[in-house]
């Protein structure tokens, strides 16, 4: 494999002169994400310079959300706004976030579409509108893409209800069933789709919303000429549970069990990402040993989402044998999760300021034995998978993504990696003390179906070598911040004083305050960069909550990588992306 190297100054070298020339208002946050207020008639244009007209551009459409602004309280002098557009993208040649907000009225909720700009806005947009009822001029389809086509109101508003008990009884009568049917009849025309072409007609074919193929409940509209892909439209949103609402009722504690259903084979590395943006808007520090003990199990968990992907992937190309061995194994390291956290897929497991519990007795000699057990194990399955003749000609020149494409459409993580781009952010903006761990990045050459397989297996022997540096270096010391933040003290310290009484008291019960503010904190998750943007209004709750995940962009390059194919090659495709519905839709 070869390797594509983008310049990368320090995380921490200022590189903020593209901003020097924009008109605007900058406003100081708690992550030190430059950020800029411009006027919404000024979007487009500082966005396009942004990518377009700068030195070391921001290529990269990293995410596109709202705020309603409206019962918020705190706002440190930015500009009045019944609602706020923000837009972060991100410079692989600076290695750096930028953030572009924009003030909107509450009669005045529209904006130019940057489609234009990038690819990848098409799905947020429609999410934003979907979400917050702010419309985008010129976008191409300006549909719900969460929420059911019926859906009346606009959920992330405030004065939407959080809870069904806010809500009067469903009910369902005839007309309004026979409207919901209607309602999810694709109709081309719609979707600018031509029903024939010059010399034949086209066939439009459901796959979903429950294939086996598709890794949870997605529905995609294919079109057909004879056996060939034309278009391919992927419905989502049967798995939306409103987890960025729910974020925003729970506590800034009670809602970190929430984040393990989200990319529910990434178990940890969830809680990780979003601690990561909690500790930096509170100002929580780490422990050694508890950032040690994060990079550990999150690890783990990488080796084992990519035992589901590499025995699932096979399973969809038409071996059944490999995904029982891999699941087998996937028990294994199951059986370590288990013995330090107490639970399985969910453990629950990471705090604010550390993790629950410290190590138990005996845990490093079954983690050695896993790290020397499952070496063989896949070399096993480089002779039974990759190298078998009939995967090699379902994957190798499907599916292909450029560098370019790749950035182009937010793809981060293996499907990145496997376009040739050496990028790895646990490397490039290291968090929870990864700087100190040997490992390499592997990559691909021809960004196709192959090659994220091929990247995705030797991340995992790269896993179990940072793995392994855990349990030879792991330091002493506590597992848990002494900060007054940091829940839940100590019960010891509880008897000694009031105010330490007071305190766990609070803490445990209304949960910590957290002062007013916004940061942002991303990983790299087991399929790609995933972030988390919060807003804390002085509070224990959040004000605003955003997920990024890695799969919603990714899902949107499906129509891109499959046209020109056949429906075999469409589920090879969707094997090699390594998505979760829940990480899609939230």
């Amino acid at each position: 494999m070869t390797t594509h190297t983008l310049p990368h100054p320090g995380v921490d070298e200022p590189s903020f002169t593209a901003l020097q020339n924009l008109e605007g208002e900058r406003q100081v946050t708690r992550d030190g994400i430059e950020t800029i207020w411009v006027p919404r008639e000024r979007v487009h244009e500082t966005l396009n310079h942004l990518k377009n007209g700068v030195e070391r551009p921001y290529k990269m459409l990293y995410d596109l959300t709202a705020i309603d602004e409206r019962n918020r309280v705190h706002r440190d002098g930015q500009p009045p706004s019944e609602f706020t557009a923000v837009y972060q993208l991100y410079s692989f040649d600076r290695n750096e976030y930028v953030r572009v907000k924009t003030a909107l009225r509450d009669g005045e909720l529209t904006l130019d579409t940057i489609t234009d700009i990038w690819p990848a806005a098409n799905w947020y947009e429609r999410e934003v509108w979907d979400m917050f009822g702010i419309r985008f001029a010129g976008h191409p389809h300006l549909e719900r893409i969460l929420m059911p086509r019926t859906w009346e109101g606009h959920p992330l508003r405030k004065d939407h209800p959080a809870r069904a008990t806010e809500m009067g009884p469903f009910r369902l009568p005839p007309q309004k069933e026979e409207n919901e049917q209607a309602a999810l009849r694709f109709r081309p025309e719609e979707w600018g789709f031509a029903r024939s072409g010059e010399d034949s007609d086209f066939l439009f074919l459901n796959l979903g919303p429950q294939h086996p193929g598709t890794h949870g409940v997605l529905r995609i509209i294919v079109q057909l000429d004879g056996e060939e892909i034309v278009h391919a439209v992927p419905e989502i949103g049967f798995h939306h549970r409103g987890a960025e609402k729910m974020g925003e009722r729970q506590s800034w504690h009670t809602y970190i069990p929430y984040t393990d259903r989200v990319d529910y084979l990434g178990g940890v590395m969830n809680n990780l990402a979003y601690l990561t943006a909690l500790e930096t808007l509170a100002g929580v520090p780490v422990p050694p040993r508890a950032q040690v003990m994060r990079v550990m199990l999150s690890e783990l968990f990488r080796i084992i989402s990519h035992l589901v992907w590499y025995g699932t992937f096979a399973q969809d190309l038409g071996q059944m044998s490999p995904v029982f061995y891999t699941f087998n194994d996937r028990e294994r390291a199951f059986a370590i999760i288990e013995a330090i956290c107490g639970a399985r897929m969910h453990p629950n497991w990471f705090r604010l300021g550390g993790v629950a519990q410290d190590l138990p007795s005996g845990w490093d000699a079954m983690v050695l034995d896993f790290v020397h057990y499952l070496p063989p194990r896949l070399a096993e399955y480089d002779r039974e998978v990759l190298r078998n003749g009939i995967f090699q000609r379902r994957t190798k020149g499907v599916g292909t993504l450029t560098a370019a494409e790749a950035i182009d459409w937010g793809v981060t993580g293996p499907n990145l990696r496997a376009s040739g781009v050496e990028w790895d952010f646990r490397k490039k903006r290291p968090y929870s003390s990864y700087e100190q761990f040997r490992f390499d990045i592997p990559t691909g050459t021809h960004g196709d179906c192959y090659d994220r397989a091929v990247v995705r297996v030797e991340e995992m022997r790269q896993s179990l070598r940072i793995i392994e540096q855990c349990v030879r270096q792991m330091p002493p010391g506590a597992y848990q911040s002494d900060h007054p933040l940091a829940t839940p003290p100590r019960k010891a310290r509880t008897m000694q004083d009031i105010e330490t009484l007071i305190t766990h008291f609070l803490n445990v019960s209304w949960g910590p305050v957290i002062p007013p503010g916004e940061a942002f904190g991303a990983i790299e998750a087991t399929k790609g960069n995933n972030g988390y943007y919060l807003i804390s209004d002085g509070g224990t709750i959040s004000y605003r909550t955003r997920i990024r995940t890695p799969s919603f962009p990714h899902m949107q390059t499906l129509p891109m990588l499959c046209r020109g194919r056949m429906i075999p090659d469409l589920l090879a495709v969707l094997g090699a992306m390594d998505y979760v519905l829940a990480d899609i839709d939230r």
